[in-house]
């Protein structure tokens, strides 16, 4: 008897041995396999102008092609006008370099916010200098936002990198559209990130940064032309845009231009097909049919779209991480 219960216990034994359990796959070992993808949604909203900078709002779901790293998707979801509540980081540069010009900011911003800032969204103030300060967390109680903007003081040096980092992380936390918009001369003297690590923090919150770089309006400083190539190049990639204010009024437009373009957006969405790939980045391309163009070259000056015969231009996020970073 004590033979045959250890002759079935050794062929138990035997035959779970032959179910493996699950392993993970170490593709270094393994380079002809297949870069496997968390297929969830990717969202991606879209702004499309005219050939005189106005929204094109009347737009429907097959006007549209969407591709990444080039292989055509299916638009699973398709929204007009989106009303999805906004996330607003607002940064605001309150270095030395723009002292003589930080009271015409705060008015602008004081404009803007009340223009944009509907009862479902919420705004996040942030000042930066030689540091980062979150002044007013997420809110849409407007007397908290004006304590905040009051609050503004000025500093020394800039830690640009380090605020859209901090408030890429912070709106990465955030549900609905996200988006930042960086008041500043482009300088960034003292942060502790680099300026790659921003832009990639910027892309994983999937935020859309505007950047209003301000050319010296009541001061006779230098212009920083790196920083706002560096800028220039972050909004394009996150699917924004910049703009250049050297006076009261191109500033006030600038905000009013953001306000209004938020309010006229398309949503689009898609569920990525399996790729071979050895990069986590993914890019995305997105057109309005009817022979479009290759894109533009920025040459360090223009902006970057993508354009068709019709004359319109899109604008969005160029692509996107499949990994987190630590």
């Amino acid at each position: 008897m004590k033979r045959i219960i250890l002759l079935l216990c050794l062929v138990a034994l035997l035959g779970s041995a032959g179910r493996a359990a699950p392993k993970i796959q170490d593709q270094s070992q393994q380079p002809g396999s297949t870069f496997k993808v968390n297929v969830k949604l990717v969202s991606v909203f879209a702004t499309v102008t005219d050939q005189n900078g106005a929204p094109v709002v009347d737009l429907k779901k097959d006007d549209f092609a969407i591709a990444e790293d080039g292989v055509p998707q299916k638009i699973a979801v398709f929204d007009q006008q989106s009303e999805i509540p906004l996330s607003i980081v607002l940064a605001i540069d309150a270095s030395g370099s723009v002292r003589q010009d930080i009271k015409l900011e705060l008015q602008s911003a004081r404009k803007f916010i009340a223009d944009t800032l509907h009862a479902k969204d919420t705004l996040a103030l942030y000042q930066f200098n030689e540091t980062v300060q979150e002044l007013v967390r997420f809110t849409s109680d407007m007397k908290r936002i004006e304590r905040g903007i009051n609050s503004v003081h000025v500093g020394a040096s800039t830690a640009l990198y380090d605020a859209i980092y901090l408030g890429s992380t912070a709106l990465a936390e955030r549900d609905g559209r996200k988006v930042m918009v960086l008041i500043t001369d482009g300088g960034d003297t003292t942060s502790a990130v680099k300026y790659p690590e921003a832009v990639r923090a910027a892309q994983q919150a999937d935020a859309l940064v505007y950047s209003i770089i301000i050319v010296p309006i009541a001061s006779n400083a230098g212009r920083n032309t790196g920083g706002e190539h560096a800028l220039m190049q972050l909004s394009h990639d996150t699917g924004g845009k910049h703009y250049f204010a050297d006076s009261p009024k191109s500033l006030d437009d600038a905000f009013r231009q953001i306000s209004r373009e938020l309010r006229t957006q398309y949503l689009l969405g898609y569920y990525p097909s399996q790729r071979l790939a050895d990069s986590d980045f993914r890019r995305i391309t997105l057109t309005v049919k009817g022979n479009p163009d290759q894109d533009k070259s920025s040459n360090g000056e223009d902006e970057p779209v993508e354009t068709n015969a019709a004359g319109y231009h899109v604008r969005h996020r160029t692509g996107y991480y499949t990994s987190k970073i630590n």
